[in-house]
């Protein structure tokens, strides 16, 4: 239970119920039951998604979800994916771009990045079929959330402190068999082969962007873990607007 606990309090608002810092090793075991924490901040999203639709337009509860999405995670992952554009597209030298990258101070690219993956996001959700809302708002952050274990594992760590670090060392492939037998059933449940289907593109965005990542540092950060989840997330919502 501590490890399912420590998922939730380190990716929502859930409440704290664990009042002390997590051992790497917690944090560790913590990474299989992310996509887990994913399926209940999708479930919490559609709910705002739902009760806004009742009175409102569905533009205007597209932007209320995408509100509430950004509040349940704290921006989160959001504030990784802008670290990492100002970094990767900011600097000339591995070393300056994870300096710019541990910089709290925002710059032109993070904001051009985020004002755009929103924009994507809200784009996606105010064209979707009403019908496939819940599938892909269920499916997109929990597909997030098992991509990150994904490159977790497999790619090296950029610095050798932090908690991204400590997490990257305790990270073994039972945490990973985990995340993913969590994902699939989600998948499965939500779409069926499609859903199954998206899962396979997740794996080729998650590698797709750490390769890139991997030829400006000499490994994934944080911040890195952060943009996969927030591209994994566009992408899927992108993936249940296509008319097929």
């Amino acid at each position: 239970m501590t490890s399912i606990i420590a998922a939730f309090q380190f990716l929502t608002i859930f409440p704290t119920i664990i009042r002390r810092i997590f051992t790497p090793q917690e944090m560790g075991r913590a990474v299989g039951w992310f996509p887990l924490a994913g399926v209940i901040l999708g479930f919490a999203v559609y709910g705002v998604n739902y009760s806004a639709r009742l009175i409102l337009p569905q533009n205007i509860a597209a932007v209320l979800t995408l509100f509430g999405w950004v509040i349940f995670t704290r921006a989160f992952h959001l504030d990784g994916f802008m670290d990492s554009c100002d970094g990767l597209f900011g600097g000339w030298t591995p070393e300056r771009r994870l300096e710019i990258m541990k910089d709290s101070r925002m710059g032109a690219f993070g904001v051009a990045g985020g004002i755009l993956v929103l924009l994507t996001k809200y784009a996606a959700l105010s064209s979707m079929n009403i019908a496939v809302i819940l599938p892909a708002l269920i499916l997109a952050p929990a597909l997030g959330r098992w991509a990150s274990p994904l490159v977790m594992y497999t790619f090296p760590y950029a610095r050798e402190d932090g908690i991204g670090y400590e997490m990257k060392c305790n990270v073994t492939w039972r945490e990973v068999s985990l995340a993913t037998l969590i994902a699939g059933i989600a998948a499965w449940f939500a779409s069926g082969w499609m859903g199954l289907g998206i899962m396979l593109g997740t794996v080729v965005v998650a590698f797709l962007v750490a390769r890139y990542a991997m030829r400006l540092l000499p490994g994934l950060t944080g911040d890195l873990y952060g943009t996969i989840t927030t591209l994994v997330e566009m992408m899927t919502l992108i993936a249940y607007t296509a008319q097929i």
